[in-house]
């Protein structure tokens, strides 16, 4: 395969690199890496391997939340000079649950031409082999404040799509009644290491949580499926729900109400929530 005749332009690339297996890496990622002016990166530790791996020797600017702000002038006027600059991340595509969106909008601003070099990423890695609706959101890592985890677990417990995110393992075993309380009748897939030596991929259902032994090292993508079609006969609330709601409307958040009505039982979340929405636009 001739890669020379790929003639890149000057711009800011943001090119995907392995998240784990380093033979993940693709052609065009080492080509753009060997034409690059400037290499931004997470951590240059991390990044050298990888360049030494395929013997490129290239100038490497650490690029993370706490500096990229800093670094914003600097890389701006060498892209304006006409110049490739490639945006890295540690492990997967950068601006990704990583930092790049900031130097990405600034790009924007100032008409420098923005380009991707695809690869490797955790989130259609671990949605590939779920089995599940490819119809997801992903949410990135979760909030660290209980009050933002229930608020946050509340909004996706509304959606019907699968749902993605990343965690540490000992996070994860502490966020496993929270996952029972909003995604009780789910099932999940936990990704760890993927693509590395030791990866592990383990498949339950959310209420059988508490049963799984995993690692606690390493870092993982966590899969939950989709809701799954209630088996409902009947297109409207019993009039006991709706007396119910009616009481608790003045009371409760539709949010909390949605969960308090439908709590372990076959009832639709989304009719519940309508009705809400109605006895509120009502009064």
């Amino acid at each position: 395969m001739n890669l020379n005749n790929n003639k890149f332009k000057p711009g800011l690339y943001c090119v995907a690199t392995p998240i784990g297996n380093m033979g993940d890496i693709s052609f065009r990622a080492i080509k753009i890496l060997q034409e690059s002016d400037l290499i931004l990166c997470e951590d240059t530790r991390v990044t050298k391997k990888i360049l030494q791996k395929f013997e490129i020797n290239k100038k490497l600017i650490s690029n993370h939340k706490f500096n990229e702000n800093k670094n914003l002038e600097k890389v701006i006027e060498i892209l304006k000079n006409n110049k490739i600059v490639s945006l890295v991340t540690d492990a997967g595509t950068p601006a990704v649950s990583d930092p790049g969106r900031i130097l990405i909008k600034e790009c924007e601003k100032n008409d420098i031409q923005i380009f991707p070099i695809p690869g490797a990423s955790a989130v259609s890695a671990a949605i590939s082999i779920s089995g599940f609706s490819d119809n997801f959101y992903f949410c990135g890592f979760l909030p660290e404040k209980q009050n933002q985890i229930k608020k946050l677990f509340t909004n996706l417990s509304l959606l019907e799509s699968t749902i993605v995110f990343f965690i540490s393992p000992n996070k994860l075993d502490k966020r496993i009644n929270d996952l029972k309380e909003f995604f009780f009748n789910r099932d999940i897939i936990i990704c760890r290491e993927i693509t590395k030596y030791h990866e592990e991929y383990i498949r339950t259902s959310v209420k059988e949580l508490s049963n799984i032994n995993f690692s606690r090292k390493g870092e993982v993508t966590v899969v939950i499926s989709e809701a799954k079609k209630e088996k409902l006969s009947f297109k409207e609330l019993e009039e006991s729900d709706k007396k119910k709601i009616n009481k608790l409307i003045k009371k409760m958040s539709i949010k909390d109400i949605v969960k308090k009505v439908s709590e372990n039982r076959e009832i639709s979340k989304k009719l519940i929530y309508n009705y809400c929405l109605e006895v509120k636009n009502e009064n």
